[in-house]
């Protein structure tokens, strides 16, 4: 989704931000949850004095997401960008040919 707003993203930056916001999210809800939802594994009790900043587990979802942005940002601008193709691409979802004129209502 983040190819949309930025023709840099690549292939390496959009794996490495997925895998990072999955695995920061699951292990947020599986600290207070318990591990794979098996009771008795939790690390920690599921209270609001527990939480960090005050964000549930079933809210961190939100704050995942931005770390996939962040570091899909980072490692795009890092490695190769993408082939020029991929880029033209991009550019065609952004603004699709031959849709002509928005039309009044």
């Amino acid at each position: 989704m983040m190819g949309i707003f930025s023709k840099r993203i690549n292939n390496t930056g959009a794996i490495a931000g997925m895998l990072s916001g999955l695995v920061f999210t699951l292990s947020y809800i599986f600290v207070y949850k318990g591990w794979f939802f098996i009771p008795g594994t939790a690390n920690l009790a599921d209270t609001p004095a527990n939480w960090v900043f005050g964000i549930s587990p079933l809210s961190i979802g939100a704050i995942g997401a931005l770390v996939n942005f962040a570091v899909a940002f980072v490692v795009a601008n890092a490695t190769d960008e993408p082939p020029v193709e991929i880029q033209e691409l991009v550019e065609s979802v952004r603004y699709p040919r031959g849709a002509g004129q928005a039309q009044d209502h």
